[in-house]
């Protein structure tokens, strides 16, 4: 585990922390390790042969675009005490009047949650959530008024894991991108203005 720093927030037994430009190797290896999940193709737009056939400069470009120091995305990882990454969360920020990845009105600034992944020894002990607050806190830093994300609705596990972190469905539907005949479910988490 690399030693705390100011912005490093410590959850049990990780380290929690945004990701550096330096670190885009490892942000390529955990990224091809969460595209080869069993839940990768409910959970992820790309696949892990596409993720794998792009150029360093893409990865480097993604850790720069989503590190310390972006005000657009960040990317939060966490850390274990030998030092490895064990599951990694990114939260875009969104801005009222714009549209989505997806095409759909924007109506107010917000977080999106994207990329959610955590190695399976370390699920169900409060980590996701751990990585959610972090998140969460810097979304409303940059005056996000929510924060949202998309699951798939046959993804329990995942939709599960959200409820538990706070978010809730907001009743919005959106076709699943890779097949129209399935569908994403919008989870939102709000708090009052």
């Amino acid at each position: 585990m690399s030693s705390p720093t100011s912005g490093d927030h410590i959850s049990g037994d990780y380290v929690i922390r945004a990701i550096r430009p330096d670190d885009w190797t490892r942000v390529k290896q955990l990224r091809l390790e969460a595209l080869r999940d069993p839940a990768a193709p409910l959970a992820f737009l790309e696949s892990y042969e596409d993720a794998l056939a792009k150029a360093d400069a893409f990865w480097q470009d993604r850790a720069v675009g989503s590190g310390e120091g972006s005000m657009a995305a960040r990317q939060f990882i966490a850390e274990t005490s030998d030092g490895s990454w064990v599951a990694s969360v990114t939260v875009l920020i969104e801005e009222a009047g714009t549209k989505d990845w997806a095409g759909y009105a924007v109506e107010c600034r917000q977080g999106h949650v994207v990329g959610v992944y955590v190695r399976p020894e370390h699920r169900g002990n409060g980590l996701i959530k751990a990585l959610f607050d972090v998140g969460v806190v810097w979304a409303r830093e940059r005056g996000a008024q929510r924060v949202r994300l998309l699951v798939h609705e046959d993804n329990e596990r995942a939709r599960g894991a959200y409820r538990k972190a706070g978010f809730m469905p907001s009743g919005v539907v959106v076709p699943f991108f890779k097949d129209e005949a399935q569908n994403e479910l919008e989870f939102v988490l709000e708090w009052p203005s």
